[in-house]
């Protein structure tokens, strides 16, 4: 524990998301006397603009499905209207429920709640001007012997003509009306979870991207299944294109691609990317020091080159993930004031994408994997039980990669129901090392989609030199 009490506050953390919050409230618990200033949003980006009432979202964008495949099953349901305006209600509502957890969290643990802007006039010294979340504040200076940037990150878009025209995911939440034909530019996290969505409730999806496959970055026969699931939930995908320009005709928005395609719809979602939210933080009066794109450069400890000033979570642009903001909090509020430090296998931090069906990913891909050396590959193709019933054409799809040598477990993929919450214990198993004979010697659930996992004897190939 620090001893000198000439500070304010022993540690200010900058930003209330899921990081900067278990940062403080792990302090706290330490002993540490915490304090937090927030902007917008308690709870940050995934409670407010994000995971959480994304997947509200998707839950209510498969409604519609349900009743479909019902009458597979002997049910005689009927479709009904949706109500968009209902939607955001409920999701609001549940969003301030939650922003009150919030708090209700940081006020039990003793942290001190700040609101307005931080700025840095110096390593130790935060001025804090009104903002949004309380427009009527005073100006105020506190002062820090450590203090954690943890402000995360906000949606880019290109600099196309008529971009002004578009939203990105921080609007897309609080639309008035639901719009009917949606261009969605990129094939991320966030194009395809929206495409998704809006085709779901029944819109018509038009899905842009600059690559043959969506979601770059993952498991090629993951892109390949994913890109057939799109097509299959009715969204015409544009591939190897880009927006050119945006304008207005009429009532409606007109998007020009570089192949000379033009698509009149009435809302443009910019889903290209995020960056990391590190400007007017005042970070020139000290030495911390930011890459070309904004992101806060750390050590292994988190720390900047400011002696005593520390960033986490989507601000350095490393794993942007929820899960590993809140595990770089945890541990850099042990490490400070109780001197020890909880273990966590980032290499091997699960991954999901909550199209319908969803995907989900934990270590290697077959190509990440095949340059290290040589890889058996196992891969299950089927039509889950319930749509041999439903009539859907819906195919799931299952692979591990196997190291040769080791005969470890290093990569598990999957795109099919469920593959969620079936992939955070696979995830378990990969981090452990488990060997494809501990998967082989494992007794299946029958009947599941999950014992296809302990089942896949023979290998469908080699990779690697």
């Amino acid at each position: 524990m620090p001893e000198n009490t000439s500070y304010d506050v022993d540690l200010l953390v900058i930003g209330a998301g899921s990081g900067g919050v278990r940062c403080a409230r792990i302090a706290a618990g330490h002993g540490a006397r915490v304090a937090v200033v927030e902007s917008r949003h308690w709870g940050g980006t995934c409670v407010n603009l994000g995971c959480v009432p994304k997947k509200l979202m998707v839950q209510a964008s498969e409604y519609g499905d349900y009743v479909e495949d019902s009458h597979g099953f002997g049910w005689n349901t009927q479709e009904g209207a949706f109500d968009w305006g209902r939607l955001i209600a409920a999701k609001d509502k549940e969003i301030s429920r939650l922003n009150g957890i919030y708090v209700s969290m940081l006020e039990k643990a003793g942290v001190k709640l700040l609101t307005g802007f931080a700025t840095f006039e110096d390593a130790h010294t935060i001025l804090i001007t009104p903002s949004e979340l309380a427009p009527e504040a005073k100006p105020e200076r506190i002062t820090a012997k450590q203090i954690v940037i943890a402000t995360g990150s906000t949606p880019s878009k290109p600099e196309i003509v008529g971009s002004n025209l578009a939203i990105t995911s921080d609007e897309v939440f609080s639309l008035k009306e639901m719009p009917k034909r949606v261009c969605i530019i990129g094939s991320g996290y966030i194009g395809v979870e929206f495409a998704g969505i809006f085709a779901g409730l029944g819109a018509q999806v038009d899905l842009v991207y600059r690559q043959a496959l969506p979601l770059r970055g993952f498991d090629e026969d993951l892109r390949e299944a994913l890109h057939e699931s799109i097509t299959q939930r009715g969204v015409t995908q544009h591939t190897q294109a880009s927006p050119q320009r945006i304008r207005k005709e009429g009532g409606a928005l007109v998007v020009t691609l570089d192949n000379g395609t033009e698509l009149t719809i009435d809302c443009v979602l910019m889903a290209t990317g995020r960056h990391p939210k590190s400007q007017k933080l005042g970070l020139e009066n000290t030495r911390v020091r930011c890459t070309e794109e904004g992101r806060i450069e750390v050590d292994r400890h988190f720390e900047t080159a400011e002696s005593g000033v520390f960033a986490i979570g989507d601000v350095t642009n490393h794993l942007n993930l929820t899960p590993v903001a809140i595990a770089e909090g945890h541990i850099l509020a042990d490490r400070l004031f109780a001197d020890r430090s909880r273990e966590w296998s980032f290499e091997t931090t699960p991954k999901a994408v909550f199209f319908t069906p969803p995907l989900a990913s934990v270590g290697l891909s077959e190509t990440e994997a095949a340059e290290k050396g040589v890889v058996d590959v196992y891969i299950s193709k089927f039509r889950p039980m319930r749509h041999t019933l439903s009539g859907r054409e819906r195919r799931t799809l299952m692979k591990l990669v196997v190291d040769q040598g080791t005969q470890k477990v290093v990569g598990a993929h999957m795109l099919g129901e469920d593959a969620a919450e079936l992939m955070q214990g696979l995830a378990i198993a990969v981090t452990a090392g488990l060997r494809k004979a501990d998967f082989d010697r494992t007794i299946g659930i029958h009947p599941t989609s999950a014992e296809e996992f302990v089942t896949m004897r023979t290998r469908t190939r080699v990779s690697g030199d």
